[in-house]
């Protein structure tokens, strides 16, 4: 059976305000003619089709077209809600867009249930795991312990015990949002940790055959059978090295698997370029950069007048402005974003309580802040989820 695996739309999105509407439904396009000209039996959406709880109604229909060609071309879509979804919207007239052949998976509950494809070598069972945010899901699967792991652990064993109801040979897919161990990040995903914990390790999905999983925006393969396809455009410039890709995965009729990469649109490439301003405008290997949308860190020790638009004159689709001025090590003036650089809220609250008290906070604080840090990431969940 081959399998196109896809993930992390975010229709609606933008790229530091620039409008990606188009180069989404030139992306659809691609997606469309690839289902089309290599003879794809199935494709699988691992979650976040759209980039927020209430997305625009352009973005609604740029969905609704995309369901639509695909259920022109005879061939079963199976889609997951990712952390960005509402789920309970996404899966609105699942039941109906079921008949289609759009098979939309966004309850905990159905983690079980899995869509039967066939093809000449017997049933190919699609296992459908949304977006399990722990505090909501944990009474679901009844667990103590609200984790990531946990939850997805016991997701799984569902999974697995109804695998084992079915026929010798039957292949298996399971459809995941979630960051595994050993993926790379990047900066335009949201961050999902509970209790300083966001990944849960690959061997929680052993006994399928093959795992699309979505939420990292770069293309990964962590096994053979375990890998992200990526977000299908860059939405930060921390993706600038990204190539953006889908994989084309043939499943064997014993269960084995062979992925190739297909490349998606790029609709303008990205560049990170550093230095000072002066050296930035006369620098002739920079100019492949110039038709890019770029990214500028000035590292002039005194902020230049008028930066934005005289890097424009040279680089004029110059998307953002960073500043990160030479500085002597031990420099009282470095920024206070600069200190703050790579450190997420636990770790600077931490710093707070120790700049403020004199001393850091004690195991029994840290357990505090986190459990406080959890609860508010949990309770924006439960109100974006709501709206």
């Amino acid at each position: 059976m081959r399998i196109l695996h896809t993930s992390d739309w975010h229709l609606g999105r933008t790229f530091h305000r620039v409008n990606m509407l188009g180069a989404q439904a030139e992306f659809i396009g691609r997606l469309v003619a690839t289902v089309r000209e290599r003879d794809v039996d199935a494709v699988v959406v691992a979650g976040d089709v759209y980039d927020r709880a209430v997305p625009p109604l352009a973005a609604v229909e740029l969905f609704d077209d995309a369901l639509h060609r695909l259920a022109e071309l005879d061939v079963p879509t199976v889609m997951i809600s990712g952390n960005h979804d509402s789920a309970r919207r996404l899966g609105v007239a699942a039941g109906l867009i079921d008949r289609a052949g759009i098979h939309l998976r966004t309850s905990a509950s159905a983690a079980g249930t899995p869509v039967l494809l066939s093809d000449a070598h017997g049933d190919v069972a699609f296992y459908g795991l949304p977006y399990l945010e722990p505090a909501l899901v944990k009474d679901e699967f009844g667990v103590e312990k609200a984790g990531h792991e946990t939850v997805l652990a016991a997701a799984m064993d569902r999974v697995r015990a109804d695998l084992a109801t079915r026929p010798t040979g039957t292949r298996s897919v399971v459809l995941a949002h979630a960051f595994v161990t050993g993926g790379e990040p990047s900066d335009s995903e949201r961050d999902i940790s509970v209790g300083g914990v966001s990944s849960v390790p690959a061997g929680v999905f052993d006994g399928v055959d093959y795992v699309a999983l979505g939420h990292l925006h770069g293309s990964q393969t962590l096994t053979d059978r375990v890998r992200y396809s990526g977000s299908p455009l860059p939405y930060s410039f921390s993706e600038a090295e990204h190539r953006k890709s889908m994989w084309l995965v043939d499943l064997g009729a014993d269960g084995s698997v062979d992925a190739e990469r297909i490349d998606c649109p790029v609709p303008r490439p990205l560049a990170r370029i550093r230095g000072r301003l002066d050296d930035l405008l006369a620098d002739p290997d920079l100019a492949r950069h110039e038709e890019a949308w770029v990214e500028a860190t000035l590292t002039d020790p005194v902020r230049p007048a008028e930066p934005m638009a005289r890097l424009c004159e040279r680089f004029p689709h110059t998307l953002s402005l960073v500043f990160d001025p030479e500085r002597a090590p031990g420099d009282p003036d470095v920024s206070y974003a600069r200190r703050l650089a790579g450190r997420d809220d636990q770790q600077i609250a931490e710093d707070f309580v120790a700049h403020v008290r004199g001393t850091g906070p004690d195991e029994h604080e840290r357990t505090v802040l986190r459990d406080a840090f959890d609860a508010v990431r949990a309770d924006e969940t439960v109100r974006e989820v709501a709206r």
